[in-house]
């Protein structure tokens, strides 16, 4: 653990320890296994979301967002649920980037969207190359989330996709995600992002689970489909 988080840590972990339920933290153990079940409470999403809303209006709250890391999955997700609300692009920025490298699982990684970024698309731009440059698991997962969840309307260009496409790891949660951004992006962009598929643009794996993903997407047509198969 980081620092003495003082009162308001230990209230806030008492709280969510008072909100623990067993039988989900036995369940939820299964799907992040880079986390310590140790070091999960096992308390459910709306309620760790209500629980954050609650304390991100406490004039002491920067004293937990300084304490760094963490010792519980739990804490971390109110953390994450508390960055999404503050509505300063500037100040959500910087305690975005100073929670990022403690992340250590997809599913805080995939929860923490901050509302201000979608007004400030052309700002994030910058932080979402360092993100995705950085080599860090969950801080390339979380620049390519941003791409796939600011960036695939209005605000979409082709270079985007050249980003994601031109990511080289190994590692499973960073493709993951890259499969799952261009699976999403098939739905939104199909005729801009299928030449990434039919020139092979993507290694293997990722390209066939892109094209799992979006065959099992309601928004992809049934013809898309046919042909996005004929691509395996």
């Amino acid at each position: 653990m980081g620092a003495a988080e003082g009162n308001i840590g230990e209230r806030i972990r008492a709280e969510l320890w008072e909100l623990q339920d067993a039988g989900y933290k036995d369940f939820h153990a299964r799907l992040i296994p880079t986390v310590d079940p140790e070091n999960i409470i096992g308390v459910r999403t709306p309620q760790v979301r209500r629980l954050a809303k609650k304390w991100a209006k406490d004039p002491q709250i920067g004293e937990f967002l300084d304490c760094l890391p963490h010792r519980y999955y739990d804490e971390n997700n109110v953390h994450a649920f508390i960055v999404e609300q503050f509505r300063d692009y500037g100040e959500c920025l910087e305690q975005t980037e100073r929670f990022l490298p403690y992340i250590d699982n997809w599913a805080t990684c995939d929860m923490m969207a901050p509302k201000v970024f979608a007004r400030h698309t052309g700002e994030l731009l910058e932080p979402v190359q360092r993100w995705i440059a950085s080599g860090e698991v969950y801080t390339v997962r979380f620049g390519v989330g941003m791409l796939m969840r600011f960036y695939l309307e209005d605000a979409f260009r082709q270079e985007y996709p050249e980003w994601v496409a031109g990511i080289r790891s190994e590692a499973y949660y960073i493709n993951m995600m890259r499969a799952w951004y261009f699976a999403t992006a098939l739905a939104k962009q199909y005729d801009a992002v299928l030449p990434f598929l039919e020139k092979k643009r993507l290694d293997a794996w990722t390209h066939n689970k892109a094209i799992q993903k979006a065959c099992e997407s309601n928004r992809v047509t049934a013809e898309q489909k046919r042909y996005l198969r004929g691509l395996k």
